[in-house]
């Protein structure tokens, strides 16, 4: 019995840690998209 309660919050801790990994890429991503956005209306404004 003490296994699995050891095993569930080994499995939790790594679900965790990927939910924290994940949260942290899409917010780069974000940022990411966020400046390319910036460049290209900067770069389509500058055309005029």
């Amino acid at each position: 019995m003490g296994s699995r309660s050891i095993s569930k919050k080994t499995n939790n801790g790594v679900s965790r840690k990927c939910a924290s990994l994940i949260k942290e890429q899409r917010a780069r991503i974000y940022i990411l998209r966020r400046c390319a956005t910036m460049l290209l209306c900067w770069y389509i404004q500058g055309d005029d």
